[in-house]
């Protein structure tokens, strides 16, 4: 991703303190702080509950002083703090999908070696609907493309509070229903597309597996990271973590705000909480996987236990030790990176050998 001269001064500064950081164990073990102590009976793992204990020095992740596109500069500063090297072995293509209110830009990531028609990952980012693009998530896709050996297909939806609610929900929805009618020319196999995300992009990858029921296509699988479901932010995690575990309460409430404007109505509608839907009978069948660590992480688990009472094949994995955003920083903590790639492993396997 393109930083300004300036961000990568300070993506350079927040890296040298962490490996000074991490060279004193003494000052890492200090700086772990309360985080070091189990809650409901898991523990955060030690890497990131250091990159935590930074992220309260540098305050990367508190993005509610910024105006909507300096927010959307600094995340991806940290994100490029953290990440993995970018992966060889795949090949990378800007692209657009035809969208009600114009073209979508998207990206198409294909790993070497893989033959067509392919099963295919329609990804799309997380961010609260208000941040996050194609490059914060490029590093992923790559991965997700090279480890699970599928097409990746990133969709860059429209962002609030420019394009407020449902605005994000009409793109991803036509993303889906082109690439579906258009399947051919993507070299996708048109019965093995799922729709994955996180966070916020997981919430969309939910509401289009809803939104297409009954249609000639529908997802093959619905893989959810760490989804935002219920924008009435009622479940108990929410009151758990709510501070110190990188997504806040107030963050939450800021992307929010952001993303519905004042009408708090909205935040009801299935579009908006799918976990609130009436009825969820006929979606596809569902990947939820969660972080132990995260004010979302009871959503994901009740979505999961409402999709298999009605009759839909759904499983949660709870990544216990990890905390939301996890996909993302796998450069600073190993154990992200491996979590990473199992997750990648069993969405992919699922998606080409059939959920069971």
């Amino acid at each position: 991703m393109m930083l300004s001269p300036l961000a990568r001064v300070r993506v350079q500064v927040a890296r040298t303190l962490a490996d000074a950081v991490r060279s004193s164990k003494g000052f890492s073990a200090r700086l772990h702080g309360f985080r070091a102590r189990p809650v409901e009976g898991c523990t955060v793992d030690p890497d990131v509950a250091l990159m935590l204990a930074l992220d309260d020095l540098l305050k990367s992740s508190d993005l509610r002083r910024f105006a909507p596109a300096e927010a959307r500069a600094r995340l991806a500063e940290s994100v490029s703090m953290v990440e993995i090297p970018r992966l060889e072995g795949v090949s990378v293509a800007p692209t657009h999908l035809r969208g009600d209110a114009g073209p979508i830009p998207a990206r198409t990531y294909v790993p070497e070696g893989l033959a067509a028609p392919s099963p295919c990952v329609l990804f799309f980012h997380g961010g609260g609907f208000v941040t996050g693009d194609l490059d914060t998530h490029d590093t992923f896709c790559r991965q997700l493309a090279v480890e699970g050996r599928v097409r990746v297909l990133a969709v860059d939806y429209r962002l609030a509070p420019e394009h407020r609610f449902p605005a994000a929900v009409d793109d991803a929805a036509a993303a889906f229903r082109d690439v579906a009618a258009r399947a051919a020319d993507f070299g996708v196999d048109p019965a093995q597309i799922a729709v994955m995300g996180d966070s916020a992009g997981g919430n969309l990858s939910a509401v289009v597996s809803l939104k297409t029921r009954g249609e000639a296509h529908r997802p093959a699988l619905q893989v959810l990271l760490y989804p935002a479901l219920d924008a009435t932010c009622a479940h108990r995690s929410h009151a758990v973590y709510a501070n110190g575990w990188m997504l806040t309460k107030a963050m939450i409430d800021w992307y929010y705000d952001h993303y519905f404007g004042a009408d708090l109505a909205l935040r009801r509608h299935p579009d908006a909480s799918p976990l609130l839907a009436p009825s969820v009978e006929g979606a596809p069948p569902a990947l939820v996987f969660t972080a132990g660590f995260d004010p979302l992480r009871d959503e994901g688990a009740a979505y999961v236990e409402r999709l298999t009472a009605a009759g839909v094949p759904a499983r949660h994995v709870c990544h216990e030790s990890m905390i939301h955003g996890f996909v993302l920083t796998g450069g600073f903590a190993r154990a992200c990176r491996e979590e990473t790639s199992r997750l990648i492993r069993d969405a992919a396997s699922a998606l080409r050998h059939g959920f069971s």
